[in-house]
């Protein structure tokens, strides 16, 4: 049984909520990311949750799949441009709140299909293969990490939880990747991570060094490793020049090297 599946399950129920009344136009309206609109992060979740089930239980379909989208990106399309052919494709003219329906009645399936999973089963993906428990958690931390642009274009805040634990947890166990990803030699010592969990829970990692740490609030780090604030709109303390290089580039998502946003441009809405 693979646990970290609920915690996926909780992420979506939290966004599914929150848009549970939405009019139609609420999904037309345009968050701080990239100009992608409430509708485009539904349509990326739903595609990737979809492609998630495939590579669980029908691999062929899921080498189709991954086929179709990494022509259309290396053709230059935009992932909201893959996400429109993609529907097109498979479901027809699907968009707003028929898009989100389709959407909520989905995730709760992939739940399930990865609750039921042999945790270190591997799994394809776009990139190296992962095992199932990391797939789950992946989708997890792109639930969360694109469900902040929604909250943020509602003026909402979101209900968090201890199960961002997990988002933590991958943020910090890729911190060589990201200096890797970039070209760069990952330094050492890794810093020490001390964070305050949501329930008011202390989490750390790595060893004690009070002159190598980053030290704050569980969900700041996590906005930051998943770029969605900029490391100068938290409170995170960091302690030496490795930390604060790190929290500069720390990317907890696969691809190639992304810039946080600068500092500022990602924030709640004022008519919340």
């Amino acid at each position: 049984m693979i646990e970290e599946a609920d915690h996926f399950l909780e992420e979506c129920d939290v966004l599914a909520t929150a848009l549970s009344a939405a009019k139609p136009e609420t999904f037309a309206a345009v968050t701080q990311f990239k100009t992608w609109t409430i509708e485009d992060v539904i349509a990326h979740l739903f595609m990737w949750n979809v492609a998630a089930d495939l590579t669980l239980t029908a691999p062929e379909k899921f080498r189709d799949f991954i086929a179709f989208a990494l022509g259309r990106l290396g053709a230059g399309q935009t992932h909201p441009q893959l996400q429109r052919a993609w529907l097109d494709e498979n479901f027809g003219d699907l968009s707003g709140v028929d898009l989100f329906a389709a959407w909520r009645e989905q995730y709760p399936q992939l739940a399930q299909q990865y609750r039921s999973a042999e945790p270190e089963a591997r799994v394809a993906w776009a990139g190296p293969d992962m095992s199932a428990r990391a797939k789950i958690i992946a989708r997890q931390m792109e639930t969360w990490a694109h469900g902040q642009e929604v909250f943020d274009a509602l003026g909402a805040d979101r209900a968090e939880g201890d199960r961002i634990q997990n988002i933590a947890h991958l943020g910090v166990t890729t911190y060589s990747w990201a200096f890797r990803n970039r070209g760069l030699t990952p330094p050492s010592p890794k810093p020490h991570v001390l964070l305050s969990a949501p329930s008011g829970a202390t989490w750390t990692w790595n060893e004690p060094q009070a002159e190598n740490a980053i030290i704050g609030d569980a969900v700041e780090f996590c906005q930051v490793v998943a770029q969605t604030r900029n490391m100068r709109d938290t409170k995170l303390v960091t302690k030496g020049d490795t930390a604060a290089q790190w929290m500069s580039i720390a990317q907890c998502f696969a691809g190639p090297p992304e810039d946080p946003p600068r500092a500022g441009a990602r924030h709640k809405s004022r008519r919340g």
